[in-house]
Parts: structure tokens; C-alpha cells; sequence
């Protein structure tokens, strides 16, 4: 496939322009450097996570969690190694809904752990409850055709 695709450098929120070819081997921020596709779980602020889902044109799936939640840190293991397993195909990112409670609201959470799945600047899917990485992964490659 060839063109490039925009990438939020989840660091600085600057949007990137990466060539498709790139994506797999873990293309850097041009302002900051930052690692823009490592199959790491990124953290983001409410803000962060809303231009990211906005911009973003590789799929994005957020946890929306809390440190006081046992199933959220029971999954977090299981959501890493999702993101590994989907490098270079989607993006993962944790945000803090105690830190930011405006996303519950915006996002009319009611339960966490819960994971939005976005694409082309909208909500895609939603799956709650902790999860195996197992179902996550297929969770994503259920609701988003990866391109890459």
C-alpha cells in the first residue's frame, strides 16, 4: 500500500504525516522524536485521547480505566501485550478517568474498564469488562479492516 497516513505523537500532540511503508518499523515524531508506533500503551490526558481519536488514521483503541479498579490492573498486563501483538495495525492508549473525568462524561462511560475503538474520527465500538488480550486483539480486527 502505498501514501501516508497522520499520526498524533501521543509526547508533544503534534500530528505526523508517516509513509504506510514506515508504520511497522516504528516511525518518530518529527518535532520531538517520539516513538509514534512501537506496540507501546500510550498514556493520554482527555484532550490528548480526543485529537488522537480526531486525527489519528491508524485505528485507536482506548482504556478507559482508574488506579482504584481491580479488573482495570487486572487487564492492563493483557492490554499491552494486545498492543504489541496489533504494532504498526492500530494504537493503544490508557486514559485516567479519575484524572479526567470530563471523558466519562463525553464518552458516557458508566463502568470501567471500558475500551472505545475509533477510526476516521469516530467511534467505531465499545467493549467493557477486563478482557484477555486474546479477545481484545480480536475485538480490534472484528470492527476495523487493518490496512498496514
Amino acid at each position: 500500500m502505498s501514501g501516508s497516513l497522520k499520526l498524533t505523537c501521543p509526547d508533544c500532540g503534534k500530528t505526523n504525516r508517516v509513509p504506510v511503508d514506515r508504520v511497522p518499523s516504528g516511525p518518530k515524531c518529527g518535532t520531538c522524536g517520539a516513538k509514534l508506533a512501537d506496540g507501546k500503551v500510550y498514556e493520554m490526558n482527555f484532550r490528548e485521547a480526543e485529537k488522537a481519536s480526531r486525527t489519528d488514521q491508524l485505528p485507536l483503541l482506548v482504556d478507559f480505566w482508574a488506579p482504584w479498579c481491580g479488573p482495570c490492573r487486572q487487564m492492563a498486563p493483557q492490554f499491552s501485550q494486545a498492543a504489541q501483538a496489533l504494532r504498526g495495525h492500530a494504537r493503544f492508549a490508557k486514559v485516567d478517568t479519575e484524572r479526567n473525568p470530563d471523558a466519562t462524561v463525553r464518552y458516557n462511560i458508566r463502568g470501567i474498564p471500558q475500551l472505545i475503538l475509533f477510526q476516521g474520527g469516530r467511534e467505531i465500538a465499545r467493549l467493557s469488562g477486563a478482557r484477555p488480550a486474546s479477545q481484545i486483539e480480536a475485538f480490534v480486527r472484528e470492527n476495523v479492516e487493518l490496512t498496514t
